[in-house]
């Protein structure tokens, strides 16, 4: 058990102020996790967003009416499936992260950020596009995507599950794994691997610094991977 820090708060709070995605990678690859990044065509909407938090994994689907009369699933009837019991159910700190459709239209906007910001969400992650991103940005509230694209998914997708696991980019995504992305990322810690990919990663970032003073006062990058054992 870690010293560190004593629960998700905190992590997130040295996460915010002493990391970057690529240390935890760094260290998720040390440890054998090679395949924990997500696409890199996920990007955050302005360069300095930074998300971390649990996963709330969500399952979406194309579509091909708003109101499927046709069918044999109740949710086909509804408007955006349950998307919006999705979006009620995210807890404080969680990640609407989701995944399934074909990247044809929009997977989160405004008002899904203002309700997100209400419940304390910590930020969204989608494989396929955000809009209403003038309003995104002035909320301030950290989301990742593919771009931006104004069209709608209501006739388009509907969210089919929520709070299970999926895979995004070929990258298992399960209920309570940490998300944490930057302008250089989004990577996936698993629930098993955080502890140690984190205490591995405040480790590196303190131990970097030093070699960065070290270089800074002429020592060499041989002389300073010899010593430090970081580069």
């Amino acid at each position: 058990m870690t010293t560190l820090w004593k629960d998700d708060s905190e992590l997130f709070g040295i996460a915010r102020n002493e990391l970057f995605t690529a240390l935890v990678g760094d260290v998720l690859d040390k440890m054998g996790y090679l395949h924990q990044f997500l696409p890199p065509h996920i990007k955050p909407l302005r360069k300095d967003m930074v998300v971390i938090g649990r996963a709330m994994p969500v399952l979406e689907a194309d579509v091909f009416a708003e109101r499927q009369q046709e069918t044999h699933l109740e949710l086909m009837r509804k408007p955006f499936g349950i998307m919006f019991e999705a979006l009620d159910q995210l807890q404080p700190g969680e990640v609407y992260i989701c995944s399934g459709s074909s990247p044809r239209y929009a997977l989160w906007g405004g008002l899904m950020s203002t309700r997100a910001i209400a419940i304390g969400a910590a930020g969204a992650v989608v494989d396929g596009f955000s809009r209403d991103t003038n309003e995104i940005l002035r909320l301030n509230f950290p989301t990742f995507s593919q771009g931006t694209y104004a069209q709608d998914q209501g006739p388009r997708g509907k969210v089919i599950d929520y709070r299970v696991p999926i895979e995004f980019g070929g990258i298992p995504v399960r209920p309570g794994d940490i998300v944490f992305g930057d302008l250089d990322g989004v990577i996936i810690v698993p629930r098993e691997a955080e502890e140690e990919a984190f205490a591995g990663a405040i480790e590196k970032a303190r131990g970097e610094k030093q070699v960065k003073q070290a270089l800074e006062q002429g020592m060499s990058t041989v002389e300073a991977f010899a010593k430090f054992g970081i580069m």
